[in-house]
């Protein structure tokens, strides 16, 4: 398996002190320079879009492990652009998707709640960029930074917010409505009536682990959805506005 490559001008800062500084002295000169840091305006869009200290730019072709379950978790990922799956493989080999991430996401976040290892694997599905945060260098952005810690928990409380209706739609919803739902979250709908491109390739299997039915039967209601316009294949998976009809329907 080939190695990922780091971005050019990846190369490690030498690494800084900025805890040392606030944590010398009393509370009072300590809360000072933090207000003095933070007035100064941090911008988590440059932080995470470059490298510094405990931060490395990576990149990983199509297919490539990112990191594999049971490996150390010493880092949180951000993924700059492409598109990347979560697994995870059951005791008895059984391998399952649970997530399929799109530029702007973090994960591998488990490291910061005490996680030893890793729980799951995350690969990816096309060229990616990638940003690794140590779990050192997050936890003080995490502390020193409010802007920072305003994104990152903002992207935690909508990943939240989509599980519990994941878990809605595995209750209550059919294999079809399922189905339908995560193409139109894959296709990051929202433009009326303009497809948009999914995963180029992304298997009839995967889709299958995702919306919890067999591969037959998402084959069934792909070529149904087809057949009513509702996506098209043409290289990759478009799909359709109009999709959202068979989610709305009753």
């Amino acid at each position: 398996m080939s190695l990922p490559r780091e971005s050019k001008g990846s190369t490690k800062i030498g690494r800084q002190t900025p805890i040392a500084q606030t944590s010398q002295g009393t509370h009072g000169p300590s809360r000072s320079r933090r207000t003095s840091r933070n007035s100064r305006g941090f911008d988590p869009d440059a932080f995470l879009a470059t490298i510094g200290d405990g931060r490395k730019a990576m990149f990983f072709s199509k297919k490539q492990t990112i990191f594999a379950q049971g490996d150390p978790a010493d880092a949180v990922f951000y993924l700059q652009t492409g598109k990347a799956k979560l697994t995870v493989v059951s005791k008895t080999g059984k391998e399952a998707t649970i997530g399929i991430l799109s530029g702007g996401s973090f994960f591998g976040e488990g490291s910061l709640a005490g996680q030893a290892l890793r729980m799951g694997s995350a690969t990816a599905m096309t060229d990616c960029s990638v940003l690794r945060i140590e779990k050192k260098a997050m936890m003080e952005a995490l502390h020193r930074e409010h802007a920072f810690s305003d994104v990152f928990v903002a992207y935690l409380l909508a990943r939240n917010i989509r599980y519990e209706e994941d878990l809605v739609d595995q209750l209550f919803n059919s294999s079809e409505k399922r189905l339908a739902r995560l193409l139109l979250m894959l296709a990051h709908f929202g433009k009326e009536g303009v497809p948009e491109t999914v995963v180029p390739k992304i298997t009839q299997e995967t889709l299958a682990e995702m919306v919890g039915t067999t591969r037959s039967r998402v084959s069934f209601f792909m070529n149904r959805f087809r057949k009513l316009g509702f996506i098209r294949y043409n290289g990759s998976l478009q799909v359709h506005s109009s999709l959202l009809n068979v989610v709305l329907h009753d």
